[in-house]
């Protein structure tokens, strides 16, 4: 349909308030993400493996009850309930941050790093979920690279607010701003379920008041079932290689380079702001344009091309290298695979959109940083150079590209199939 609105009228309310939403998700992420990074290159990068290890044991813990969620209540009811949790765990935190010499600053900031690390897994992917159940897939191709321009415009803002406020209000202050974001998301998420009441999908008038139901498990289960959500799984383990890779060369770099706390946070800060500018240059062009005439199947491919460019550029280059190399791959995951995959679960059904997914972006990211992180450190045991490093991480990257493509196409191709059926 090329002569098709990119937003048809009925179409703008549920838009500007989802742009909304997502830039106050990610802005109350990258508030944070500055003082758990610079955590991280406090204590460089062979600590990295019993922090994610941490963060893996907390997301499995929490899996259960997130699924519990899923099974007994409809979406209205579970997803502001995942945020609230959220806010109620940063301001318990005030306290701890205002006890610090006490509790001792490297305890508190492994916890912390769990905490932020978890936070990001569970919100980003709520919010996911709640878009794909919002819309069909045709409305998906069109809206999704809008609605991710404001997840862009949130991951800018997060840093600056971070650079502007650390040195006048401390951490503290930081996680005050974080938890009202997430209080204006949750009023977002309201919006948008009485505006699906009105528009529902064509087919499924009902999914606002479905109760998706099943055993806590079920998204584990289906992950391992089902071909289609084991190859969603790969790819989202070779991109997590190829992010976890950079992050660890990154977290040393900017431990060597920057020597205090405020130094530290300042750099990560910096990182963040380019990698968002840049994510929201690919929505604006690449990925916008890809997903409306080509389809998911061309971003993803593009992903894996960009990444594998950069990864071999470091490669040669090496040292300060490091932070081109992360701002561009980085803003590629979020700005274009991110927004191409997360199309992909509009083809399936609510339980898959609520509980596979959830588990493939929580707990099987998770456990591929434990296993990346864990290889890296026993590779450079072995001797392994950061430029060899690199190059075998070039493989995960092309890796990336082909799956994404045959995933992509294989879903297209059945969505076509099941229209001309019908």
């Amino acid at each position: 349909m090329p002569n098709r609105p990119a937003i048809q009228r009925h179409e703008w309310f549920a838009v500007a308030v989802a742009v909304i939403y997502f830039f106050c998700v990610l802005a109350a992420y990258y508030v944070l993400r500055p003082v758990r990074d610079q955590l991280s290159a406090a204590v460089g990068s062979t600590a990295l493996p019993l922090f994610y290890l941490s963060t893996f044991t907390a997301t499995i813990s929490l899996t259960p009850l997130y699924g519990a969620l899923v099974a007994r209540y409809p979406r209205r009811v579970f997803v502001p309930v995942v945020y609230a949790f959220f806010i109620v765990g940063m301001i318990a935190f005030i306290p701890l941050f205002q006890l610090q010499d006490t509790i001792g600053p490297r305890l508190l900031g492994s916890v912390f790093f769990v905490w932020v690390s978890v936070f990001n897994l569970f919100v980003v992917a709520v919010f996911w979920s709640f878009m794909a159940d919002l819309f069909d897939a045709e409305q998906a191709h069109r809206l999704f690279p809008v609605i991710a321009l404001g997840g862009a415009a949130g991951a800018i803002a997060g840093p600056v607010l971070t650079k502007a406020l650390n040195d006048v209000t401390g951490v503290p202050g930081l996680l005050v701003v974080s938890s009202l974001l997430l209080g204006v998301a949750i009023a977002c998420m309201f919006a948008l379920a009485r505006w699906s009441r009105e528009h529902p999908v064509v087919g499924d008038e009902r999914r606002d008041e479905r109760i998706i139901g099943g055993s806590f498990i079920a998204g584990a289960i289906e992950t391992l079932k089902s071909p289609l959500m084991r190859r969603m799984a790969l790819l989202m383990l070779l991109g997590d290689a190829v992010g976890t890779v950079i992050y660890a060369f990154l977290v040393d770099y900017n431990g060597t380079a920057n020597t205090t706390r405020e130094a530290r946070i300042d750099f990560s800060a910096n990182i963040d702001l380019w990698v968002n500018v840049l994510q929201a240059v690919f929505q604006i062009t690449a990925t916008r344009v890809l997903m409306m005439r080509v389809g998911p199947s061309a971003a993803l491919a593009l992903d894996g091309i960009v990444k594998a460019v950069m990864l071999a550029l470091f490669a040669v280059f090496g040292g300060a290298w490091i932070a081109i190399a992360a701002i561009v791959t980085r803003a590629s995951a979020y700005g274009i695979f991110k927004p191409a995959s997360d199309s992909l679960y509009t083809q399936v059904d609510a339980e898959t959109r609520y509980k596979t997914k959830n588990f493939i972006d929580t707990s099987v990211w998770r456990f591929g940083d434990v296993v990346v992180n864990g290889s890296l450190n026993g590779l450079r045991l072995l001797g392994a150079t950061s430029p060899m490093l690199a190059l075998l991480t070039v493989v995960a990257a092309v890796s990336s590209a082909s799956i994404g493509w045959k995933t992509a196409q294989l879903l297209d191709g059945g969505a076509a199939r099941k229209r001309a059926g019908a």
